[in-house]
Parts: structure tokens; C-alpha cells; sequence
């Protein structure tokens, strides 16, 4: 059986749709143009910093992400549609919004990143949820001071259990390898858990002697990945600020600027149809897809993910790079529908099922990277690298979860021919 993708480019196309020129192509970009400068006066007006951090408003950090948004959106139209641009002008900018963008979005991806991996250690360790605004700075509170209350009814683990005399022989402190040794331990509870669904809180018999010993290491383990991620945070606070008041940034606002007002396109531009550009974006993304292995993807845990995670070399892992890939080319088709059919083109859920499960599988790696980075810390305690070891094959699955899913959304609409 012969397979094929719906042409997700003629989603506008019908007897009475009016043919797609350059026009509409400028248009988009104008309107991206103007959002841009909009959210830059509004998070100016609102006083927070890069992320609404500095002002702690809820106007800075919708700000910050609008201004993100729309930089991505002319960024992805400019690669995408860049035969009918003017060359010298779009190879200029491009790389130059793509650098705000990537700037401003790290001290979120820091935030959210720590959020994750603390209500994680929760729901492994089994203790009660910490509320919300715990997670947060607000109140004097630090997320690894709320971890470490919410932790401290648990009891100890019992002397002469087998997995604390197993930790204690395989990860001594102060070695490297200790946190692969407890990532393969781990790997075991993290299988039980569905793909896709929302775990299960509840313990089984046989597992409390791990949950009682995860629970001793796990407050430290969130103090440490609170100071390492809260100083990365602060870091790229520092960062966005210093970016947002160079000369760079103003330059490249003062582009955007006039783009809002008059995009450069190419003279024969205007009447051309954009759409075989769409399509190139489109097949370029089919092809990394058909790329990936999702025949193994098609199996909730396979456990792949975890096989090359218990290496100790601190190089981002193997296997993601071309998932991440296809994330971007993913989020590149989905620009190049918006400048071919506006805001009044009905929503493809196909796109934003796979969207969301990718934005999974990166936000799972990431945390799964910063769990392993941690767990290479020097002279940290066995009871601390075994709660890291855990956390880290816990998202190395939510990674394989979030592949499943990509694959399922991906091949919902796929429509069967007959053999030809």
C-alpha cells in the first residue's frame, strides 16, 4: 500500500478562492512587522526585563513573548520565500532576528525548565504537590526551599535495604559515572508510566524501597538543579538586558521598522505565486520525517532514548538532533501557510498535534540534558546522584512518549492508496 500526505498547501483552495501573489506574501510580513513593534512599546511600557522578570508584570512576560513570536514568523518568512526578496536585504536581517529571538527565549526555557524538573522529582518521590505560586520567586520562596518542606515528612530509607547498599556500592561520590550507574536503576519504575497520559501517582508495594530512597536524595537534588538553572536564568537575564539596549537590537528594530511600512521585494514579485515555495518548505519537512525512525517511534517505551544516556561524555544526545530538526522545518511549513492564507484559514490540527508533541520532546531533552549535567557535579552524596539518575530516565521516556505521539499525530490523515 502506497501512502501519501494531504497537500496541506491547498487548504485555501476552492472555485472561488482568489489566486495567492507576493502580495499576500508582503502583507504578512507587514503585519508581522507591526506586531513586532507593538510588543516592543508594550514591554517597554510594562518596565520588566527580557521576560517580564525585571517588573514581575504579567503585561512584560505576554510582551516578551509576542516580541519572540513575531521575530521568529519574519525570520522563517524571509528563508522561506527569500527567491522573491530582495537578496542583500533578507540575508542581512534574517540572521539578526534569529539571534533576538534565540536571546530572549533562554532565560524562559531556563524557568520552565527547572519548573519541570522539580514537579517531576515530586511525582516521582511521591510526596504531595507543591502549590503553584511555591514554584515560583514570589514570596521569598524558592522552588528548591519548597521542594525541601514538602519533602521533609517522608521517612528516611530503612538501614540495610538492597537499593541503598546497591547505591552505595555502585555510585560512589565524586565520580562521573555515578550518574549513569543510577540512570540504568531508574530506568525500570519510568517504563510503567502510558505515553501521553498523565502518570500515575500511585505506588506500588514492590517500589517503595526506591521511592523511599529516592525521597532522601531528591531535596537535594532540587537544590542543586535550582542553583545551577537560577544562575543560567540569571545569566541570560543579564544577557537579554545587555542585548536589548545594544546597538544591534536598535539596528535591528530599526529594520523591522521599515519593513512595517515597505517590504522589499523584487520587482517581478508581485504578481509571482508563492505557493511552489510553500511547497518546497512542505516537502523539505516530509523528507525529514520520512527520515525518522518512526516504526520504533510506533512503540510508547523502547527505551532507545535511555541506551545512549547512560554515557557519561556531556555532548548533546545522538538521537535528538534530527527530531529537533524536524521541529524547526515543521515550524518553518507552518509560517509559510500563514503568509499564503492569513489568520482566516482554518487551523490544521494535524500541524498542531505534531507542533505541540515536538515542543514535548524538546522540553523532555533539554531536561533531561540538565539532569545529567547536574548529576556530573563533583562530591554530591549517592542518595542525591540515584534521585538525578531517576529524574534523568524519567525524562529520557517522556522523550520516547512524545515521539509516539508525534508519530501518531503525524499519520492520522495519512490517506491509503491502492498499489499502483
Amino acid at each position: 500500500m502506497a501512502q501519501r500526505h494531504h497537500d496541506l498547501t491547498d487548504r485555501a483552495a476552492g472555485p472561488t478562492a482568489r489566486p495567492v501573489t507576493g502580495e499576500a506574501l508582503a502583507g504578512y510580513l507587514r503585519a508581522q512587522a507591526t506586531e513586532f513593534l507593538r510588543a516592543l512599546r508594550l514591554h517597554r511600557e510594562a518596565g520588566g526585563g527580557p521576560n517580564g522578570s525585571g517588573g514581575g508584570t504579567v503585561d512584560a512576560v505576554d510582551a516578551a513573548r509576542a516580541l519572540r513570536r513575531s521575530a521568529r514568523r519574519i525570520s522563517g518568512s524571509l528563508h522561506t520565500f527569500r527567491p522573491l526578496l530582495d537578496p542583500g536585504w533578507s540575508e542581512e536581517i534574517r540572521p539578526e532576528l534569529a539571534w533576538l529571538s534565540g536571546t530572549l527565549a533562554v532565560e524562559h526555557a531556563c524557568e520552565s525548565r527547572l519548573e519541570r524538573l522539580l514537579l517531576a522529582l515530586h511525582r516521582l518521590s511521591g510526596t504531595a504537590a507543591v502549590p503553584t505560586q511555591a514554584l515560583g520567586t514570589g514570596g521569598g520562596t524558592t522552588p528548591a526551599t519548597a521542594l525541601s518542606v514538602a519533602m521533609a515528612p517522608e521517612p528516611a530509607v530503612p538501614a540495610g535495604t538492597a537499593p541503598a547498599t546497591a547505591l552505595s556500592a555502585a555510585a560512589a561520590p565524586g565520580t562521573a559515572a555515578s550518574a549513569a550507574t543510577v540512570t540504568a536503576t531508574a530506568s525500570a519504575p519510568a517504563t510503567a508510566r502510558k505515553a501521553g497520559a498523565t502518570p500515575d501517582r500511585a505506588t506500588p508495594d514492590h517500589a517503595a524501597p526506591d521511592r523511599g530512597n529516592l525521597t532522601v536524595g531528591a531535596a537535594k537534588a532540587g537544590a542543586l538543579l535550582d542553583r545551577q538553572l537560577t544562575l543560567a536564568r540569571t545569566r541570560a537575564h543579564s544577557t537579554a538586558l545587555q542585548a536589548l539596549g545594544s546597538s544591534r537590537f536598535h539596528a535591528v528594530a530599526d529594520k523591522v521598522a521599515v519593513l512595517a511600512s515597505e517590504v522589499p521585494l523584487l520587482p517581478r514579485a508581485a504578481g509571482a505565486d508563492p505557493c511552489p515555495l510553500a511547497a518546497a518548505a512542505e516537502e523539505r519537512l516530509a523528507e525529514a520525517v520520512a527520515a525518522l525512525p518512526l516504526v520504533t517511534a510506533g512503540h510508547p517505551y523502547n527505551a532507545e532514548a535511555l541506551v545512549h544516556g547512560l554515557s557519561p561524555d556531556p555532548a548533546p544526545h545522538p538521537q535528538d538532533a534530527p527530531w529537533h530538526q524536524v521541529r524547526l522545518l515543521l515550524r518553518l511549513h507552518r509560517y509559510a501557510q500563514e503568509a499564503l492564507h492569513g489568520a482566516d484559514a482554518p487551523p490544521d490540527v494535524r500541524l498542531l498535534s505534531a507542533g505541540r508533541a515536538l515542543d514535548r520532546h524538546r522540553d523532555a531533552s533539554e531536561a533531561a540534558a540538565a539532569a545529567a549535567h547536574a548529576a556530573r557535579t563533583p562530591r554530591i552524596a549517592p542518595a542525591t546522584a540515584y534521585a538525578l539518575g531517576v529524574l534523568h530516565a524519567d525524562q529520557r521516556h517522556e522523550v520516547e512518549a512524545a515521539r509516539y505521539a508525534f508519530q501518531r499525530a503525524w499519520q492520522t490523515q495519512t490517506v491509503a492508496t491502492g498499489p499502483s
